[in-house]
């Protein structure tokens, strides 16, 4: 019924891009970024009569010191899972060029809900080892099958409204502070990678050296499928937005002054004054800067209707005006103009405890008006079982199968 479809790459990638179940790590361009750290990639098309139905980026990994490889299909397959026809096409033909590149399994992680059972069990009954459904920051998946979406399609008063109620004044307070979010170009790449190292340093992580993010750029950005953007403070546009804040604060507490409730009136001149205080102490802030500084950066990566915040970076300097909060909505704001529906904040935890390590990743990401995305997980389809064996159950070989599984996280 269908068979392997031999076709360039611009239509694939639009395949991809236009599928509900593409996704972002099955375009080529992701896979040629991730060549740096030692990947490489063949890809397949099937389908009849010249119409794709179903596709697959195969991604290969060399085991060290041996000629066998691993074949991870990350996010794929690209098909519509109730067409069992085209899954088994997609399996035999993927089978017989992981075979050919000496793999030991072929990994899948599908970029679909992990509700949908009928899928779960046609993979089984093909022969794939289904994981369980793994927390999303568990360290035995290769990605995270939980990730934090916000839905981008509204418009920007319904989208600030699904905000936390503290977040939404957070992000209204960073859009009147006078900063400036703009898209960058590949020579700002420098500059991100300081704030990288900034960041690095003060959270307590390792940042990766700066062509890991050239290489990302470069297979990405032609094709719309990355921009950087940066947020900037001009001292001159900032001080006037402080000036006109600190004008309308005055006016509120004349107004406030004139309350009956002595107790309704104390409590908002606190607040009023409070507020003013902070406003007086930016604006001297913003007199000691000479010129534009820059105070946070991310990159942005697009499929489709799927859009996602894949690194961010701040500087330690003027917290206080919440770059990073108008760099979200901005980002956000351009996901929708240019076609997004979703806005991919990565993965997470769920719900956990506050002593968790991942406790402060989920109150950030919680807070954007995100629902959990629950993923079907990962799937070993196994093609050398003794290897298999070896790799992920022999004791104590056991450890060092994970050390190698960390790196192909790379």
């Amino acid at each position: 019924m269908y068979k392997k479809l031999n076709v360039n790459e611009n239509d694939y990638n639009t395949f991809i891009e236009t599928h509900k179940n593409g996704d972002l790590l099955q375009l080529t361009d992701w896979a040629e970024s991730k060549k740096l750290t030692g990947w490489y990639y063949k890809r397949i098309a099937i389908g009849n009569d010249e119409k794709i139905v179903g596709a697959a980026t195969l991604q290969f990994k060399k085991i060290p010191k041996t000629k066998f490889t691993l074949c991870y299909i990350s996010r794929g397959f690209v098909v519509d899972y109730t067409d069992e026809a085209a899954v088994k096409t997609l399996l035999s033909e993927t089978i017989d060029v992981a075979l050919k590149e000496n793999s030991y399994v072929i990994k899948i992680d599908p970029d679909i809900p992990e509700d949908e059972k009928d899928t779960l069990k046609l993979l089984k009954s093909l022969g794939f080892r289904h994981h369980g459904f793994l927390d999303g920051m568990s360290k035995d998946a290769i990605q995270p099958r939980q990730t934090m979406v916000t839905d981008v399609s509204v418009d920007d008063k319904a989208l600030l409204q699904s905000f936390d109620r503290n977040n939404r004044t957070r992000v209204r307070r960073a859009l009147r502070m006078g900063t400036v979010v703009k898209r960058a170009s590949r020579e700002d790449l420098k500059t991100f990678h300081e704030l990288m190292k900034i960041t690095g340093e003060r959270d307590g992580f390792l940042t990766r050296d700066i062509t890991y993010f050239e290489s990302m750029y470069d297979a990405l950005h032609d094709n719309g499928h990355m921009e950087l953007f940066l947020v900037e403070l001009n001292p001159k546009n900032v001080k006037e937005n402080i000036e006109k804040d600190i004008l309308k604060v005055n006016k509120d507490i004349k107004k406030a002054d004139k309350i009956a409730d002595e107790t309704k009136k104390q409590n908002q001149l606190d607040n009023l004054n409070n507020r003013l205080s902070k406003l007086n102490t930016q604006l001297e802030e913003i007199k000691e800067i000479k010129s534009t500084e820059v105070l946070s950066g991310a990159l942005y990566a697009q499929c489709g209707e799927k859009s996602y915040y894949l690194y961010g970076a701040s500087s330690n300097d003027y917290r206080d005006f919440l770059p990073n909060h108008h760099m979200q909505f901005h980002m956000m704001q351009y996901a929708r103009a240019h076609g997004a529906k979703s806005y991919d904040f990565g993965g997470t935890s769920v719900s956990p405890p506050e002593d968790s390590e991942y406790f402060g990743l989920w109150q950030f990401k919680s807070q954007w008006g995100t629902e959990v995305s629950n993923k079907i997980g990962e799937f070993d389809y196994v093609l050398n079982r003794p290897l298999y064996h070896l790799l992920n159950a022999a004791v104590p070989l056991y450890q060092k199968s994970k050390m190698f599984l960390n790196k192909i996280r790379k």
